[in-house]
């Protein structure tokens, strides 16, 4: 077996990563992924139970694992499959709450940038801020492949929180103020991770509420989104060059 220095990720005997995996947030809902969207999967991770798995989609590889919820779960495993494992890229696949105006229940999210409230990436020690941003190729494969398929998509800056229940009560309006379209809790940590290694990184969100219209997907129209996400997703993962 091949092991992570964390330990966090153990190949399984005669398994492997694909070059591009798909991150959401929950191992089940990976699982589910594999199982549903992936030609033959098989088990390569279940260190903690964070399964993962490689099949293939439209003939070509690919990877679908769980990264936890926030920064520093995510990014530990991210790390660790772009410097020890051969991935090129990750795509986050999860939801959002929607703040623009402009963003409705359902919309699908293609993160340019993240801002961020997390000090991560004070890590690096740059005479000034970071802009944690999505790589240009995928970003522009995914808006193909949403136009493809007919759905609607908003491209813009994210807001990546370490908190789910921030103390300032107003944090979310002052995010739909500066223009930013939905609040999360990866993307700026993805994006930096990946800039890092020199990788390329993506995230793909669903709109599943709006913090501020109070509109929210029923059980059977998450189900539908979530499978137009997905396909955004897996054809961005398939079409990219690595």
């Amino acid at each position: 077996m091949t092991s992570s220095p964390s330990a966090c990720i153990e190949l399984k005997e005669g398994t492997h990563v694909a070059k591009c995996v798909l991150m959401p947030g929950d191992p089940l809902r990976a699982k589910y992924i594999a199982e549903h969207y992936l030609e033959n999967p098989v088990l390569f991770n279940d260190v903690r139970n964070m399964l993962g798995y490689t099949g293939t989609y439209e003939g070509k590889e690919v990877s679908v694992m769980g990264s936890g919820m926030g920064i520093p779960s995510l990014v530990l495993y991210v790390y660790e499959l772009f410097n020890f494992f051969g991935v090129e890229g990750v795509i986050r696949v999860g939801s959002a709450g929607g703040i623009g105006d402009d963003v409705h229940v359902r919309d699908v999210i293609l993160a340019m940038s993240a801002s961020t409230n997390s000090y991560h990436d004070g890590a690096y020690d740059l005479p000034g801020v970071i802009a944690p941003t999505a790589d240009w190729g995928m970003l522009k494969t995914a808006v193909a492949a949403a136009e493809e398929i007919g759905v609607r998509t908003d491209v813009g800056c994210v807001y990546t929180s370490d908190f789910f229940y921030h103390p300032d009560r107003e944090v979310n309006q002052k995010a739909k103020n500066l223009g930013l379209l939905a609040v999360e809790m990866e993307t700026a940590g993805l994006y930096l991770a990946a800039m890092n290694s020199h990788k390329k990184a993506l995230s793909v969100l669903t709109v599943s509420d709006h913090i501020f219209t109070g509109e929210a997907l029923t059980a059977a129209e998450r189900q539908d989104s979530f499978h137009e996400m997905m396909e955004i997703a897996l054809k961005t993962a398939v079409r990219t060059e690595f």
